[in-house]
């Protein structure tokens, strides 16, 4: 790691007795700052400079921050050709920014440790991964692969997902579906292209499945253990893919959980571990996957929903840590406080026309990961 010197009047180093701080201090300190203040105070020195692209304090910031919950909501009002991004986070509150750097209109497909993944609305086939804080952005190079094979039903892929480990400082985008041959109809082939940050190429395999997901269960992907995991449609377990060994599995739900007219069951994170929400009978009950090789699940939450029982039709969790979890409504996002079980609303839709909340939302925390 980079000496950072001290602080202090007089300069970059402290002088006097009592004028300085350790090191570790400092820059414990500094990773508690908003991104956007962090980048204003590079101008201090050389030093500070080059705070944001240091392996060790870009791992430091991404631990702090992963403690602080985000959403971001594509907001898209009816009267207006362009979206805009906003971004509810519970400490900071809500703030509105775009991703006008890609210069091209996209649409969110996957969020991982600071990172987006985009599709582009006006052409098929083109994916960007960006750091929507520090306004980074990689076109991802175009696959390899021949016309006459695509994705079903609609050319694009079904699955999308992105990992990255903030130790590692690379990434993988994923880009699944089932395999339609051009002029037949499709196969139970499951088509997967892999793109490696480390060599920016993709790399393909095939694999015999026949699933399905729902809209919502496609854009709640989870990355842990270097593996990529979605619900399936009708939430009878997790279809997952190991990043290592180009491999898909199945991984059951905790026993007891269900599913019915009046129950819906949501795949989220929680603090590194692999999470299911389930909301049903005017109760929120969450399961950690506390041992991931023996697959054995834990309660850690029952909640009640009483409270907010009007709600109940039309409420999704979104994003959640041992101490938060947000939950989207149609106009409205809603905090869980677990610890005092409080909830509070933290955003709602005032004007305009949008596209459900819980549709548009995805779970998001701030990091200095580059996708370059």
């Amino acid at each position: 790691m980079t000496s950072f010197g001290t602080i202090g009047g007089g300069g970059e180093r402290g002088r006097g007795e009592g004028g300085f701080f350790p090191d570790e201090v400092v820059l414990h300190i500094l990773a508690r700052l908003p991104i956007k203040s962090l980048f204003r105070f590079r101008s201090v020195c050389k030093l500070w400079y080059r705070l944001p692209s240091d392996g060790y304090f870009v791992n430091l910031y991404s631990q702090v921050w992963s403690k602080n919950p985000m959403l971001l909501i594509e907001a898209a009002e009816i009267s207006e050709s362009k979206s805009s991004l906003i971004s509810v986070d519970y400490l900071m509150g809500v703030s509105e920014f775009s991703l006008d750097f890609l210069k091209d209109r996209v649409k969110i497909r996957a969020s991982c440790n600071g990172l987006l993944c985009c599709s582009s609305i006006p052409d098929m086939g083109v994916y960007y991964v960006c750091n929507p804080m520090t306004r980074e952005y990689k076109l991802l190079p175009k696959s390899r692969e021949r016309p006459i094979t695509r994705f079903y039903p609609d050319g694009e892929a079904t699955l999308v997902g992105i990992g990255c480990n903030p130790g590692s400082q690379k990434f993988s985008v994923v880009l699944a579906g089932l395999h339609r041959p051009f002029g037949h109809r499709p196969k139970n082939t499951f088509i997967s292209k892999v793109y490696d940050s480390e060599t920016n190429r993709w790399r393909k395999f095939e694999t015999l499945l026949d699933e399905y997901f729902s809209q919502m269960n496609r854009n709640q992907v989870v990355f842990v253990n270097g593996s990529l995991h979605w619900l399936t449609v009708n939430s009878s377990f997790l279809l997952v893919l190991d990043l290592v060994n180009d491999s898909w599995r199945k991984m059951g739900l905790p026993d007891g959980i269900g599913c019915g007219v009046d129950c819906r069951i949501c795949l989220l994170e929680s603090d590194g571990c692999v999470s299911v929400i389930q909301i049903s009978n005017a109760w929120m009950s969450i399961w950690v996957l506390k041992c991931y090789e023996k697959e054995e699940w834990g309660m850690v939450d029952r909640v009640s929903l009483g409270c907010i029982r009007g709600m109940m039709p039309g409420i999704f969790p979104i994003s959640q840590t041992g101490e938060y979890v947000f939950l989207a409504t149609y106009k409205q996002v809603l905090v869980y406080h677990r610890s005092i079980r409080v909830w509070k609303e933290v955003y709602a839709v005032k004007n305009g026309f949008t596209l459900p909340l819980w549709f548009s939302a995805h779970a998001f925390r701030c990091s200095l990961l580059s996708c370059r």
